[in-house]
């Protein structure tokens, strides 16, 4: 377990990392059966004729194995109080069998909620890389963080 890390840690400019992850076929065929069966992410043959010319994760699967990745990478697990949505969420590049996954997100705003003195909310950009350090996924998004002391 890393040191908690509240709303005052987070400064504008401050990037966080995550750990990473390697997808392989059998993890991207399992998740796209269950919630995104499209046939470029179920069907090996398909996904060859497709414009993708091979399987690819879905874009949820990204998306999903990301937050796990940063949220268990650092001491936001104990202080983080939720997130009002995620904006912008753009699949920049398809994640094949074999890439390995890791998260940066960057602050870029923090203010103290009006409403809610305990916590602090923090406007983050995400930004989802494979072993090439290319850019496959982005998206932004508000998080509520809890205070020091509070």
């Amino acid at each position: 377990m890393h040191p908690p890390v509240y709303y005052e840690d987070l400064e504008p400019g401050t990037i966080l990392g995550s750990q990473r992850k390697t997808l392989t076929e059998s993890e991207i065929v399992d998740f796209a059966w269950k919630y995104d069966p499209q046939p470029f992410h179920i069907s090996k043959p398909d996904a060859e004729e497709s414009m993708f010319g091979g399987l690819i994760a879905s874009g949820f699967q990204t998306l999903a194995v990301s937050f796990r990745l940063f949220w268990q990478a650092n001491g936001l697990q104990t202080t983080n109080a939720g997130s009002g949505g995620m904006d912008n969420v753009r699949w920049t590049k398809p994640v094949r069998p074999g890439d390995t996954l890791r998260v940066e997100a960057e602050i870029l705003e923090r203010r103290e909620s009006k409403s809610r003195p305990e916590i602090g909310i923090v406007r983050m950009r995400y930004t989802t890389y494979n072993q090439h350090d290319e850019s496959v996924m982005t998206f932004e998004g508000p998080n509520m963080v809890k205070r020091r002391g509070a």
